[in-house]
């Protein structure tokens, strides 16, 4: 009756619902690529086309998503950065004791090592060269390091009322972020844990018991 009436009929919802599939998936690929390519090529060398080229799609379709290449890239390292803080939740999904703060502090040092900080740090290097990008990633640098700092808090169980204690937290991720700017050009592997293990340390000092 609804398809009498004018409504949209099943078999209209049952074909929209695979065309919304895809559409988020395709939307995916690109996200994903996008970030791998920045990682990979820096800022010069990713450009939407080898993006949607990589990704396996076409270069409209990847402008039917993202109309402009400051969409994508912004778009992508949100996305991920998303996807790791959810991961991260996950390796603690009832926070963390006294006796897991090294394995908090690992986790949270590993957030700056791999494919998405290179990414973000090719994307941070752009912005400071192009006026039009520079406000937009600034501003996603401000969630994402919002976001981050919550997380820290939450797992170490931090109480940010104790005076230092929150310029503790944001030293460690300060710290955590230096560290993977290190291991940009080597393998920092060995000397990153020590660090790791030092900063346990310090945090049982200042942050007491949760």
């Amino acid at each position: 009756m609804g398809g009498v009436n004018g409504g949209v009929s099943t078999a209209d919802r049952a074909e929209r619902v695979p065309k919304q599939d895809r559409s988020r998936a395709t939307r995916q690929r690109l996200l994903e690529a996008a970030v791998a390519c920045l990682a990979e090529h820096g800022w010069a060398g990713s450009t939407v086309s080898v993006v949607a080229e990589r990704a396996g799609v076409s270069r409209g379709a990847a402008q039917h998503h993202f109309p402009t290449r400051e969409d994508l890239f912004t778009a992508a390292v949100e996305y991920v950065a998303e996807e790791r803080s959810t991961a991260l939740r996950a390796l603690f999904p009832e926070g963390a004791a006294a006796a897991d703060r090294h394995a908090v502090v690992s986790a949270l040092v590993d957030l700056y090592t791999g494919p998405l900080f290179r990414a973000a740090l090719h994307l941070w290097v752009a912005a400071s060269n192009e006026e039009q990008l520079r406000p937009r990633v600034t501003e996603l640098e401000s969630r994402v390091g919002r976001e981050t700092h919550r997380i820290a808090v939450d797992l170490l169980g931090a109480d940010e009322t104790r005076p230092g204690v929150r310029e503790t937290v944001q030293g460690l991720l300060d710290m955590a972020r230096g560290l993977g700017l290190a291991n940009l050009l080597t393998d920092d592997t060995i000397r990153r844990e020590r660090v790791v293990e030092q900063w346990a340390r310090l945090l049982d000092g200042v942050l007491g018991t949760p």
